[in-house]
């Protein structure tokens, strides 16, 4: 294990009691989150920083799991000597509510039945989870995060974050997202749905009462994800229009590496992920709802003028999914209201994808900001000096 990794890590729990009411008009009696935290909370406790997951993500971000060969998703970034650096900071990342690794979801138990939800957890919406990680901010004892910082989906969740509770977030580090999805998002969203939906071992959500799984429904939703999050550059590059064993056979099986790639990564969400269909679903739903300005006769600056946290907006050059004139409509609506805004457009031939991968520019343009808002933290760090 290299010097500038976290380690071995663990989940932790966070049990609420206090009901949560939800935007669609349900409330959650009682609900928990798993999360992890790395690095340690200085004496002022002003050096946390929250993550915010994306759709297939989870509160496991950064070091290892004893047994599992597999780093955290973004391990890349976070860790001691990284843009993200845990000498220097607190960071917390939550499963989101709704998932399927170890916050209340439709694959657990609903106390009041004692039965497993399925499909009668309630939709959940961004300003659900962002409503959640603020109770585990309070039981964290963080007055202030001193960045919440979050791409794709996660970079809404920074967003909801920045109007909800202005007075608790002083950085506001938003990747590759928008400020709400297009026609053709929504589009890719309910098709995904649809396969899903559709497999015959769905049993209409209670598929874990049935002992199935919708395996063939899910491995085709992640089959159409892979399609939107990487660029055609990049597909190319790649895959070209290698053949599978060097000759065309003249059948529907693969014949093609591009089609054994998408086969294998549908197959592997699908078998050993471990990720739930409901939770999919209610997770692609949460991002078509999410439209923060449509509160506000859909302007985005009136939305935004309440936000007070400084702002990094970052896109990648071929990331059609969430393209870079998305991210520039956030930030004209924040240089509407005068506020404080970074913007950076990064060069990346990866597509959507990119704000998960290395890049020496992204790093770069991380690093640099990550030391702003280290500059704004009390002089001793976790009671420690790190030149």
């Amino acid at each position: 294990m290299s010097s500038n990794s976290i380690g071995f890590v663990a989940p932790q729990r966070l049990k609420v009691s206090t009901p949560l009411d939800m935007m669609s008009g349900s409330v959650l009696p009682a609900y928990q989150l798993a999360y992890e935290t790395y690095g340690e909370l200085n004496e002022a406790k002003d050096n946390a920083l929250l993550i915010c997951h994306a759709l297939s993500g989870n509160h496991h971000v950064a070091g290892f799991y004893e047994g599992d060969k597999n780093p955290g998703w973004w391990n890349e970034y976070i860790g001691p000597g990284k843009p993200i650096d845990t000498n220097d900071f607190f960071v917390v990342c939550s499963n989101n509510l709704g998932g399927c690794h170890g916050s209340s979801g439709p694959a657990t138990v609903d106390p009041t039945t004692g039965k497993v939800y399925g499909p009668d957890f309630p939709i959940v919406t961004c300003k659900d989870w962002v409503a959640s990680q603020n109770v585990l901010r309070q039981h964290l004892n963080i007055d202030c995060w001193a960045a919440v910082i979050g791409g794709s989906m996660g970079g809404m969740q920074v967003l909801q974050w920045s109007i909800d509770y202005p007075e608790k977030i002083k950085h506001a580090i938003v990747i590759a997202a928008a400020p709400k999805l297009s026609a053709q998002n929504i589009a890719f969203n309910e098709v995904a749905r649809r396969a899903i939906m559709e497999d015959p071992d769905f049993h209409n959500g209670r598929f874990i009462e049935q002992h199935t799984i919708p395996k063939r429904g899910l491995a085709l939703a992640r089959m159409l994800g892979h399609l939107t999050y990487l660029s055609d550059d990049m597909m190319g590059e790649k895959f070209g229009r290698t053949l599978r064993e060097g000759k065309l056979n003249y059948n529907y099986d693969v014949e093609f590496q591009v089609e054994s790639y998408l086969r294998y990564q549908g197959e592997k969400f699908a078998t050993k992920q471990n990720f739930d269909a409901n939770t999919y679903l209610l997770m692609t739903k949460a991002l078509d709802y999410f439209d923060p300005a449509s509160e506000h006769d859909n302007d985005l600056a009136a939305t935004l003028s309440t936000a007070s946290a400084k702002f990094l907006v970052i896109s990648f050059t071929t990331d059609w999914r969430f393209a870079p004139e998305r991210s520039r409509e956030i930030v004209k609506a924040l240089l509407d209201n005068d506020a404080d805004v970074s913007y950076a457009e990064i060069t990346s031939q990866h597509g959507h994808d990119a704000f998960l991968l290395k890049n020496k520019h992204y790093e770069q343009v991380f690093s640099a900001y990550m030391a702003r808002v280290k500059a704004g933290l009390s002089s001793e760090l976790s009671g420690q000096n790190h030149d």
